[in-house]
């Protein structure tokens, strides 16, 4: 007899265990029921667990009388049909047979013109792979003629190759439309023609554990976390406090496995996600119970909620005196809706934590896999591998090593792969434990040995058929990456909104906002939400107080946004990323001016006639107090050339303090009109005396742009 425990009130993942099905599906279940659930850790009372326990009960038992009734017709019947049915078959075909050959003479050949037959040829309209890289002999039997006629076609568009030279793929492309037929370019990552496309084949999917990243604000325990998960000291091994191993763990619990990734925070996981790359199923938050929300807790949200990762959140230091993880509660829930806990009527999961008396864990594990079940996490094993680069490094002793996470397929010893620029074969493979392995299935991270060079965090990793394919793909990507700068894909700017949004390219409007108080970055937010259209929905994906930081930028980069600051500056290397990433910066002293130019580039109108350009760049690194005259400050010209009677920014902790003129402005004692880079000077601004040591003073010219049409 089978043993059925039911308290009081039992969570649904609890009941799902006992009745030894999925929590999913005991959801379902409880749904047709007409029982509302919100998740898996849901209570249900004692009534409805039994009323389940029956009807599953119940709906078993159709089966076995089904499959015993199905013998039971008699048997003399069918031995009956089984005498009767040889004869006619056998007449039915032959006369089926006499009739055809009667009726269906085969008619003489018609004459056909070369037009015809190349017509008739190029009758089906099979498309044609190109991939990246592709000699003309490969070409050639994908079109099924001679090398010498895809070389004419070549040395018609001015282009001398030879049989086995790499050409280049648009060119591929053009001798193929000469041919009069279809062509398609797929990159590496589509399948590159080397190996079948997964969605073609769903039957060989099976579960893959879930990948996890931990983020949250420094000093509340992300380390001590997967220190207590991993059962290791971690934390004391690390110098600085700055995370040093392979990049990410796998952790084996009783239920399956779960890989961390142990990333510094969430400013490689959004680089990752920048370049393309979409490794984590599922954000742990971790929050000092103790402490409360910050800053960097704020930005860990913003930035799993713009890559669309279910969040789970770890209340940590739950042992330590005034520990409140109610107060976590309500304040998260206030910052964003979404974390609304699941006990208060949401569907965020919260488990309290003390990663240093190592209690909760087994729960938190427990809700990853969960959460996990619920996603239903699958890949093919049986494919080739394909993957993202975690961490890249240039070892003395082994040469280039890159962490990999396996997303698809299985990596082996040996394989030919191609990973961003670089290509190889894997030499060697080592676990996160620092044993070599021979092979590496679906979210399973390894350190692989055997590159070229070293690739970049968040490149995508595929294996391929050989070695010189591999060769030919990287060098075909370097020399574009050369032609091409840094080959960043076209980010959306405000200029050209109205014709992305008419093109189909942009259906939402991604914006980062920065700015100097908090009353700023609400009001706008508001502002902005409420002019949307029904062609493009605009969404701020993070607002903040404080200077644009580098952070800032690759959360841009990552959702292709347009950062608007008021009252703030980048800071230098920010200034630098967001050229090289291309991500457009829009500075504005007043809310309304901001307002008027989204709503203008919606409405197609924005007309980007006046534009401030910064001519120089001095840093405040004395004070004098003159009498009669002021504060005078000694400053040293880090860049461009400052002029006398121009205006001028103060910025402080790169927020603007004060705007007005240079009325004064010397070298030692004699009056200059303008200052080089690398020279000091003395400088005075018109009815402001507020400087301070570490202040930079920004002169700056009005330009008028032409319209653009």
């Amino acid at each position: 007899m089978e043993q059925f425990v039911i308290m009081s009130n039992i969570r649904v993942y609890e009941l799902a265990n006992q009745l030894g099905i999925k929590s999913k599906d005991l959801i379902e279940e409880l749904k047709k029921q007409g029982v509302s659930v919100k998740s898996h850790s849901s209570s249900i009372d004692e009534e409805i667990a039994l009323l389940v326990k029956d009807i599953l009960a119940s709906a078993k038992k159709p089966v076995s009388v089904k499959t015993e009734k199905e013998p039971s017709p008699p048997v003399k019947p069918v031995e009956a049909v089984e005498e009767k049915i040889p004869l006619p078959e056998k007449k039915q075909v032959e006369i089926k047979v006499e009739v055809e050959k009667e009726s269906l003479p085969l008619p003489p050949p018609l004459p056909v013109s070369p037009a015809e037959k190349d017509s008739i040829l190029s009758q089906p309209k099979k498309k044609i792979r190109i991939g990246e890289a592709i000699t003309v002999k490969e070409l050639s039997e994908k079109l099924s003629v001679p090398p010498t006629e895809v070389i004419k076609k070549l040395i018609g568009m001015g282009i001398m190759s030879t049989v086995n030279q790499v050409i280049d793929p648009e060119a591929a492309l053009s001798v193929v439309q000469k041919l009069g037929l279809e062509a398609e370019l797929i990159g590496v990552e589509s399948g590159e023609g080397f190996a079948e496309d997964e969605d073609k084949d769903k039957e060989g999917l099976s579960h893959r554990p879930p990948v996890v990243t931990i983020m949250g604000h420094v000093d509340h325990g992300k380390t001590s976390l997967l220190d207590a998960i991993r059962q290791t000291n971690v934390a004391a091994k690390e110098a600085g406090g700055i995370t040093q191993h392979i990049g990410a763990y796998e952790v084996e619990v009783k239920k399956g496995k779960i890989v961390f990734l142990d990333t510094p925070g969430h400013e490689a996981f959004t680089a990752m996600r920048a370049r393309g790359a979409r490794v984590t199923d599922i954000v742990v938050l971790v929050v000092a119970a103790d402490d409360g929300v910050m800053p960097q807790t704020i930005e860990a949200v913003n930035h799993a909620e713009a890559a669309g990762v279910p969040i789970i959140v770890a209340v940590n230091k739950i042992d330590k005196p005034g520990a409140n993880p109610d107060k976590i509660k309500q304040d998260l829930s206030k910052l964003n809706s979404h974390l609304l806990p699941e006990d208060w009527g949401g569907k965020t999961i919260y488990v309290n934590v003390s990663a240093k008396k190592r209690t909760g864990i087994e729960d938190l594990l427990e809700m990853i896999l969960l959460q996990s079940e619920i996603m239903e996490l699958k890949a093919n094993p049986q494919k080739p591998a394909k993957g993202a680069v975690i961490e890249s490094k240039l070892d003395k002793g082994r040469g280039p090593v890159a962490t990999v996470l396996i997303q698809k397929g299985t990596l082996r010893a040996g394989d030919p792969f191609i990973a961003g620029l670089h290509f190889g074969r894997v030499r060697a493979m080592i676990n996160d434990r620092g044993m070599k392995v021979k092979e590496a299935g679906p979210s399973i991270p390894v350190e692989v040995l055997g590159l070229s060079g070293v690739p970049q965090s968040g490149d995508s990793f595929m294996v391929v058929s050989d070695e010189k394919k591999a060769r030919q793909i990287a060098l075909l990507r370097m020399q574009k990456q050369r032609e091409e700068g840094l080959g960043i894909r076209a980010r959306v700017t405000l200029e050209d909104l109205y014709k992305q949004i008419h093109e189909g390219v942009v259906k939402e409007l991604n914006l980062v906002i920065k700015a100097d108080v908090h009353g700023s970055i609400q009001a706008v937010t508001d502002s902005f939400e409420k002019l949307g259209t029904k062609d493009v929905k605009i969404r701020v994906i993070h607002g903040a107080v404080g200077g644009i930081t580098e952070t800032d930028i690759m959360l841009a980069a990552a959702s292709n946004a347009v950062i608007i600051g008021f009252n703030v500056r980048p800071t230098d290397k920010a200034a630098g990323l967001a050229e090289k990433e291309q991500v457009e910066l829009k500075l504005y002293t007043v809310i309304y001016n901001a307002i008027a130019d989204v709503k203008a580039a919606l409405e197609g109108l924005l007309e980007p006639t006046i534009v401030e350009k910064v001519t120089g760049k001095a840093e405040v690194r004395q004070l004098f107090s003159i009498p009669k005259i002021g504060v005078i400050a000694g400053c040293f010209v880090l860049d461009g050339v400052i002029h006398r009677n121009t205006d001028a920014k103060l910025i402080r902790d790169s927020v603007i303090v004060y705007q007005g003129k240079i009325n004064s402005l010397r070298r030692f004692k004699e009056d200059a009109k303008e200052v080089q880079a690398g020279y000091e000077c003395g400088i005075g601004i018109e009815k402001f005396q507020d400087i301070k040591v570490g202040d930079i003073i920004e002169p700056f010219i009005i330009e008028k742009i032409a319209r653009k049409l």
